[in-house]
Order: structure tokens, then sequence, then C-alpha cells
């Protein structure tokens, strides 16, 4: 305010002295050198005002992917050929128009998990701008390969990992001839999975129960397990450790149909405090129980109807009628989920999966896996590390975000201790590596971590994607209004040449 109010009294001093000096001029009837005291002050009261005047924009720098970022002064317009930039190169740019042709093609997109729990599915996609036949492959480091998928457009290839363990594999992208289209490294740590803590009340035996509690006790999960046998006989399973916080409850339909208005209300009061809850449908026999208590609208299916799903399963005697009933949504194929405050429900409504236990037993593992994942079990995580937005390349800044974390951070490998910079939903440090390979990261609350840095070959159609989308983003942020003041800045030099000229000319006028 107070500059704002000083340069307001310099512009009405220069004002009044040029008026008063161009009205002695004009008593004199000296009209030329009234003239030149006008423009003076003119040129002196635009100069202290900062007013652009009308005039070119600057000049065009044409930026060097390769070299490092020059001087902005003078330049109104970048310009830039090929896939453009990397996000964080554009992210040291002030916004300035851009000359940029996005190329049409040649470029691909690569999508899959840096980080996995042991028994979960592997699955890398390609997308690709060419929509030709081509053949995807996934090796292991020793090179055998151990997925593959054939044909055109988004290419997918899945894989159970055997053991927890950090690896790099390796992906190859070939065209109908066999000619490799594009290859590169597939980083990729595999954890040992978090114990689930499973409580499971059923109302009768089943084949199907017994392969369930097999698959959920193989995983390694705590196991709380009662299942009636008959009339005041009930088969109990308890955990070789105490189930501290349960994660998962699993019933079937008849246990809960016989349960008492009051023990309902008080299951339903632990799923509603967010504990999920698994319904297996295969023996309900009361549609209007559910209805009036979960609002599950139920209808009978056909005998022997069978499933359409990856595994032949019997479908379930009552299911809902459509995939969206009420509040119930079918999330995956005889799978029918609702919220139930901070809770999840979920019905399922199949059943013989046993018959799969010995023919199919790392399908039948799948399947459960994707069923328990539309339940919503969740394993609380202290700590989660971000995927980095664009690969990291040697000698090129990267941000490194985590959740949960603060203080500061140690990579042995640089030599190097950051600290965390809280971001609105996340932490995150900047930092450049030296070489391509794992980089080993060392938290005090998050213990230790690795990110793999790529080479600066690997995967180029890869990086021209990430570079063409930065590029886009950088363009599409240039304002309209800072194009057009670029349009018309110009240097405040000219306005102090007329005034040095105007009172030279004065000056020697006066001495003549």
């Amino acid at each position: 305010m107070s500059f704002l109010m000083g340069t307001t009294t310099m512009l009405v001093l220069i004002g009044a002295a040029g008026l008063a000096s161009a009205g002695l001029y004009a008593w004199r009837r000296q009209w030329l050198d009234m003239l030149l005291v006008l423009v003076a002050a003119a040129a002196l009261a635009s100069f202290a005002a900062g007013i652009d005047l009308p005039g070119a924009a600057g000049r065009t720098l044409t930026l060097d992917p390769e070299a490092p970022l020059p001087s902005l002064d003078g330049v109104g317009e970048l310009a830039i050929k090929g896939d453009g930039l990397r996000a964080a190169q554009w992210d040291d740019l002030p916004a300035l128009p851009l000359q940029w042709q996005r190329p049409e093609a040649g470029a691909m997109r690569v999508h899959h998990p840096r980080q996995l729990a042991l028994g979960r599915s592997f699955t890398l996609r390609v997308q690709r701008d060419d929509n030709t036949e081509a053949r995807l492959q996934l090796l292991a480091e020793n090179g055998q390969v151990i997925g593959a998928a054939r044909g055109k457009g988004e290419l997918a290839v899945t894989w159970l990992p055997p053991l927890a363990e950090r690896a790099v594999l390796k992906a190859r992208l070939l065209d109908a001839a066999g000619k490799t289209i594009a290859e590169g490294p597939v980083p990729l740590t595999v954890h040992a999975p978090s114990i689930l803590q499973v409580q499971g009340r059923f109302g009768a035996p089943s084949f199907d129960l017994r392969t369930l509690n097999e698959l959920l006790a193989g995983s390694g999960a705590l196991l709380d397990w009662q299942v009636v046998l008959g009339r005041a006989i009930t088969r109990t399973e308890l955990p070789n450790a105490d189930i501290t916080a349960p994660n998962l409850l699993v019933i079937d339909a008849a246990w809960f149909e016989r349960l008492g208005a009051g023990e309902r209300s008080a299951l339903l009061a632990r799923v509603a405090g967010g504990l999920p809850l698994l319904v297996l449908g295969a023996n309900a026999s009361n549609p209007g129980l559910w209805s009036r208590t979960l609002g599950l609208q139920l209808q009978a299916q056909p005998a022997g109807k069978k499933s359409d799903t990856s595994l032949a399963l019997s479908v379930a005697p009552f299911n809902p009628a459509a995939p969206v009933a009420g509040q119930w949504r079918e999330t995956d194929k005889l799978v029918w989920t609702r919220s139930w405050q901070q809770g999840r429900i979920a019905w399922l409504g199949a059943s013989d999966w046993h018959r799969h236990a010995i023919a199919e037993p790392q399908a039948l593992a799948l399947w459960w896996q994707g069923v328990l994942d539309r339940v919503g079990v969740d394993h609380p995580r202290n700590v989660e590390w971000l995927e980095p937005e664009e690969l990291p390349l040697p000698g090129q800044r990267m941000a490194l975000c985590a959740r949960g974390v603060s203080g500061d951070v140690t990579f042995p490998d640089l030599a190097l201790t950051r600290t965390w910079s809280a971001r609105t939903d996340a932490a995150c440090v900047a930092l450049w590596p030296e070489q391509s390979g794992w980089l080993e990261v060392n938290d005090a609350k998050a213990g230790a971590h690795a990110v793999y840095v790529y080479a600066p070959g690997d995967w180029p159609q890869w990086q021209a994607s990430q570079r063409r989308a930065a590029t886009a983003r950088y363009a599409a942020r240039t304002p309209d209004q800072a194009q057009a003041g670029a349009a018309r800045a110009v240097p405040a030099w000219p306005l102090a040449l007329v005034f040095a000229l105007a009172m030279l000319l004065l000056w020697w006028r006066e001495r003549r």
C-alpha cells in the first residue's frame, strides 16, 4: 500500500511540474518548447508507473529436452518439438504460451503394481496407440516366460508370485512377425500378507465350509470357527493366537435365520461399527427375513442353475433378482454388497466351490481373494508408500511420497538425509538418483523401502507417453491472460530515452 501511495504521489508531482512548465512556455508563445515539456513529462510518468506499451511479445525460446533450462530473460513464448519435457522439468518453468504439436503415435502406457502381498495376483497391462496384432510376454529374472497374451489394443498378463521377495521381472512386446516393439524392466516387491482375523459362525456343516476353512488356514489367517453339527452339538475351532481385532465375520444364511431378534441386532451393531460381514447364501430358506432385516429382496432361482463365472459354480436357491436391488449392488458375479453405516455386508449366492479344490486350487484361491476384496476386508496400515508419478531416472528430480510419515528419511546409497515435507494428502521429499537400479530408503517409522530407478533407455515409448501428458498439462495451465499480457510487454528503456532526448533538446534550445 505504501509503495502504491509513493508511486501516486510521484505521478502527481511529475504531472504538476509538467503542466506548470508547459503553461510558462505557452505564456511566452514558445510552442515547440511547450510540446517538448509535455512529451518529457508523459515519458517520465509512464516510466515511473511501469505502463507497458503495445509492442513485441518477446522472443520465442525453443527448448531442448536434453539441455539444462536456459535463462528466460526477454522470453515471451516457448516452443518444443517431439514428445516434450518431463513433469519435473515443466514444474520449474513459469506459465508461458507454448508452441507444440503433439505426436500422434508411437507411445504406450504400462500399468502394474510396484508392491504386492503374497497370494495376490500380479497383472501387467500395456495400452498402445497402435491397434495392431501383438504379443506381450512377462519374463522372470532368469529369462523364463511366466505369462503371455496376444491380441490387439490393450494387452494384459496375469501371474501369481510364489514367494515374498524383491524382483525385477522383464516385459517384452512383440509384433505379429516376432520382432521386438518394446521391452523393459518390471520391478516388483512381494511382501508377506497381513494376518486375517476371521470369525466364522455356521448353522450347518458342508464341504464348502471345510474347503473355505482350509483356504483361510493355509493363508495364515487366525480362525475362530464354530459350526453347528446338530441340536446342542457345535464344532469349535479356536485360533492359535488371540484375535484382538477381527477384520472379517463369515456366516451362513441358516445360522443368521436361527438367531433371535436381539442377537441379530447385536450382530448388525458390530457390522455398523466397521466389521465386514460375508453371508454364504446357499442354505437360505426364509426370503422374508432377509427383506425385513437387511433390505435384501431375494428371488427363487431355477434348480440346478450354474454360474457363468470363471469357476463353474452352483447358484444359490435364493438370490437378488437384479444387479441393482435397492441398496444392494452386484459388484461381481454372484456377489452383492451394500454399506451398513461404517461397515459392509456381502451376499455370496453360490456354492459347490469345493469341487475345484483339487483340480484348480490356484484358480479357487484367486476367486476367493476376489470375493474378499468385494467384501471390503481392510488391513489397517500405518504407512502407505505412493508410487512415483513418472518413471524415476538417474540425474532427474523425483518426488518420493508416503502417507503416515514425518521427520527425517535416509537414502544410504546417496549418503543423504531429507526431511519429509507435508502436502495435502501425503508427505514428500525431492531427490536426484545417481544411477539405475534399486534405491534404498530408510525411515524410522516406515522401516526399509526401495524405489526402482529406471535406466534412460528403459521403456522409451512409455517415457514418451509420460512426457506428452506432462507437456499437454503445461500447455493447458497457461492462462489466456498470461498470453495476452506477454503480447503487450516491451522494455521500459525507450521511455527513459524519450525523456532524456526531450530534456536535452530543451536545454539546447534554451542555450541558443
